[in-house]
């Protein structure tokens, strides 16, 4: 009689102590585990030595796909594109990486056969709900297993000691080098650090954690001029004036972008935001590329975006995010959004010049074949709006007065009820 199949199940893994438990627990539980890492850009990650050690751990073999292409044109460019931020201050670093990883999660899963795919995220972020709710998006039949929600896991591992004495008991490898005091997301948008030291809002942080920016007192003394050219939302063109580079692959450019802003300390913050499952978190990013390039897009929508559709663009920027960080990317809505911007972004096309100093992202100039702004129309000099507008000032006048009415109403009103 043949012997039944274990059910198999694609496992999010990094290589570190969670994740290499979460790895063997599978195992002993029947389960046949494929591993999965997402190269998204982590900082001098050793990739064979992670395939190595998912291997020792029991898995069946480990999946490196190299996301860094497809993260950056169709997650990264996308939030760009439509200038999103969470809360007005958090760029979604960590929020657009995970559908891009959770898309090929499952695709490897449909591939492999896998009924289940398995994460290390804990009952307390977002990222158990933004995994979770992208795979079921694009497989209605998908299971997940979440260890750290399983009663049995969570009392089997009530901490950091649970962990290791489950990894010398089996022969699992540990890191040497000593736990840092906060836990690190990397990718080529950003790093995050939270949790641990960090949990104490009023506690700072050393210079030593950053990894991708400098301080603005150890950025250079002599600023960086730059030029960014759009066509139709998108960069296409980085060029530094100041030594002559120019990047226009879209992930060599933007890898130019985290560099050269890193370099002149743009894109750190310190924010306390509102987690999806109604927990407040504390929060340090580094996003010196992205911020870089949200701000050169916002500056040449200023000269080329109508007003109204500016306005109604605002609020698909807000929608965006807030759908981004809870873990929506594949909902409908969103993809009504990302429509709508698209067709917001016909004409933002052009070059913004950039001067970054010690922090500062300083705009030097743009331009636009597609300008809706047009200096005769402005001009404080020009009484009417040149040859090619009629303007005349004096209409103002019945402008101001019909504008006016519904507030002459309202203070009537107030002054007979005061």
């Amino acid at each position: 009689m043949s012997t039944p199949s274990k059910p198999k199940v694609v496992l999010a893994y990094s290589g570190g102590l969670d994740t290499s438990v979460i790895l063997k627990w599978l195992c002993e539980k029947g389960f046949d585990v494929i591993a999965f890492c997402a190269d998204v850009g982590q900082h001098h990650e050793d990739f064979e030595a992670v395939k190595a050690k998912a291997v020792s751990c029991g898995a069946l073999k480990c999946v490196v796909t190299d996301l860094r292409k497809e993260f950056v044109e169709h997650y990264i460019f996308d939030a760009i594109k439509c200038n999103a931020i969470y809360e007005g201050r958090y760029l979604l670093g960590t929020s657009v990486a995970r559908p891009c990883i959770s898309k090929e999660m499952v695709r490897i899963a449909k591939e492999e056969g896998a009924a289940y795919v398995a994460h290390g995220a804990t009952g307390k972020g977002n990222d158990q709900v933004r995994f979770e709710m992208c795979a079921q998006a694009l497989d209605a039949r998908i299971k997940t297993i979440a260890p750290w929600r399983d009663a049995e896991f969570i009392e089997s591992f009530k901490g950091r000691s649970d962990l290791l004495a489950y990894c010398t008991k089996h022969g699992i490898p540990v890191d040497a080098k000593p736990k840092s005091n906060y836990s690190i997301d990397e990718n080529l948008f950003h790093t995050s650090y939270e949790s641990g030291v960090l949990e104490d809002a009023s506690c700072t942080y050393e210079e030593s954690m950053f990894k991708m920016t400098v301080s603005p007192q150890a950025a250079p003394d002599k600023s960086t001029e730059i030029d960014i050219e759009f066509v139709k939302g998108i960069p296409v063109k980085l060029t530094n004036k100041t030594d002559g580079t120019v990047k226009t692959d879209p992930l060599e450019l933007f890898m130019y972008a985290n560099e050269i802003a890193g370099a002149n300390a743009v894109g750190r913050i310190d924010i306390v935001e509102n987690r999806f499952v109604g927990i407040k978190s504390r929060g340090v990013y580094e996003t010196p590329g992205g911020t870089l390039l949200r701000d050169a897009h916002m500056d040449l929508e200023g000269i080329c975006m109508d007003r109204e559709v500016k306005r109604i663009a605002e609020g698909l920027s807000n929608e965006f995010a807030r759908l981004c960080y809870n873990g929506f990317w594949f909902a409908p809505e969103m993809d009504l959004i990302r429509h709508s911007v698209d067709y917001s972004q016909r004409d933002v096309t052009g070059v913004v010049s950039l001067e970054l100093y010690k922090g500062n992202i300083i705009c030097r100039g743009r331009t636009s074949p597609n300008a809706l702004y047009h200096p005769d129309l402005a001009s404080m000099d020009i009484e009417g709006g040149g040859d090619d507008f009629d303007y005349n000032p004096s209409d103002a006048a019945g402008f101001i007065r019909i504008n006016a009415v519904r507030l002459k109403t309202y203070a009537a009103l107030r002054a007979k009820t005061a």
